[in-house]
């Protein structure tokens, strides 16, 4: 019973977040800059204050009541560690294989001589069905991108029920449906970034929905995997949060954060990271 609610609710969170933004994308077939800045640097500030005043300060507290040894701090800042420099690898091969793949032509890219030769003597239809053969190899490469970031996510929402004694009364009101109502949340304009360059370059509305909704099913796994193993002992309970933490760090820290800022070169982005923070801490202690 407890598996097949987290399983439901990392479905929606994971599926159905990415799947409406994908349906979002699909219908606008373009954003708004400084609302999804907004959005993701809200989002950024909750998972922060969840990760640092609940995930990371749950085994310290198990600590002071005795129940793990005085070393638990260097455990957790080991696991975090990890968790961070594994998110960061895939995020590395990730961006390497995108290089590799997906050329980027725009105002700022200078054409080269053969580029230029090849615009001159190429005709329209070409050229367009060059640029729709990008804008989909961008979107499957973005897929891809943000199915692997969802399985260290969806541990995030496993790892934080696997704290509660009894997930069947806490399961609307504990850190992991905090966790998967935020995830959810920030997987729309994910989701939106995925279906627009899958449309633009050629692809049917309802598939490139589906496809994108399809990216959030890691999501599911990854929440099962994370309250399997907190499940184990209290050793791994640490081990799994801590992972989880250094994962939700580096999506904060090395995605959120970064692209709301790229987005929208403004003050306010900071700002709704200040209220995502306090609204965190507000949802954790209550």
């Amino acid at each position: 019973m407890e598996y097949l609610a987290i399983i439901v609710i990392t479905f929606i969170s994971g599926v159905v977040g990415t799947g409406l933004g994908g349906a979002v994308g699909a219908v606008l077939r373009r954003e708004s800059n400084k609302t999804v800045s907004l959005l993701l640097s809200f989002a950024a500030g909750i998972m922060l204050a969840v990760v640092c005043f609940d995930l990371m300060s749950e085994p310290i507290a198990m600590m002071n009541e005795g129940a793990l040894p005085s070393y638990t701090p260097a455990i957790v800042v080991a696991a975090v560690v990890v968790g961070y420099g594994v998110v960061y690898l895939l995020n590395f091969i990730i961006d390497k294989r995108t290089n590799r793949e997906v050329k980027h032509i725009d105002e700022n890219h200078p054409a080269t001589a053969d580029d230029l030769d090849e615009l001159i003597h190429s005709n329209h239809l070409e050229t367009h069905k060059k640029a729709k053969t990008n804008l989909f190899v961008a979107g499957l490469v973005m897929m891809t991108a943000i199915a692997l970031h969802n399985l260290p996510e969806g541990m995030v929402i496993g790892a934080s029920y696997a704290t509660e004694s009894d997930v069947a009364s806490s399961l609307f009101s504990s850190s992991g449906f905090i966790m998967a109502v935020v995830i959810g949340l920030h997987n729309i304009p994910e989701g939106m970034a995925v279906s627009v360059p899958l449309i633009s370059g050629g692809m049917g509305k309802v598939k490139a929905t589906l496809l994108t909704a399809l990216s959030g099913l890691p999501t599911v796994f990854g929440a099962l995997i994370g309250f399997a193993l907190g499940g184990i002992n209290d050793i791994m309970l640490v081990l799994s949060l801590g992972f989880a933490s250094g994962a939700m760090l580096y999506v904060v820290f090395g995605e959120l954060l970064p692209e709301s800022i790229l987005m929208w070169k403004s003050k306010l982005p900071a700002f709704a990271l200040f209220v995502g923070v306090l609204s965190g801490f507000l949802l954790v202690m209550f």
